[in-house]
C-alpha cells in the first residue's frame, strides 16, 4: 500500500540524517520504526488507562484506606505488633 506523508522540513531533514548514518535504509524504515514506537507508546497509554479503571472498579467495590491507615499499618507490622 502506497501513502504519502508530508514532513515538516525538520522531520525531513531527520528522517534524512537516519538514513545517512546507515542504520536505515531508506525514510520509509525511519516512518515504520517512528510509527512502531508510537503504536507501542500508545499499548502502554491503553494498558495504564485499563489498570487506572480497574483499580477504581476495585475501590469502589473493596473500599480504601487512607494513608495514614496505611502508615499505622506499616509502623505496626514494623514494630512486630502484626
Amino acid at each position: 500500500m502506497a501513502t504519502n506523508v508530508h514532513l515538516t522540513p525538520e522531520l525531513e531533514e531527520f528522517a534524512r540524517a537516519c538514513v545517512e548514518t546507515g542504520r536505515y535504509n531508506n525514510v520509509s524504515e525511519v516512518m515504520r520504526a517512528g510509527l512502531r514506537l508510537l503504536q507501542e507508546r500508545e499499548d502502554r497509554r491503553r494498558a495504564f488507562a485499563k489498570m487506572l479503571t480497574d483499580a477504581e472498579a476495585e475501590a469502589e467495590s473493596e473500599g480504601t484506606y487512607t494513608i495514614d491507615e496505611v502508615a499505622a499499618e506499616l509502623d505496626a507490622i514494623i514494630a512486630g505488633k502484626v
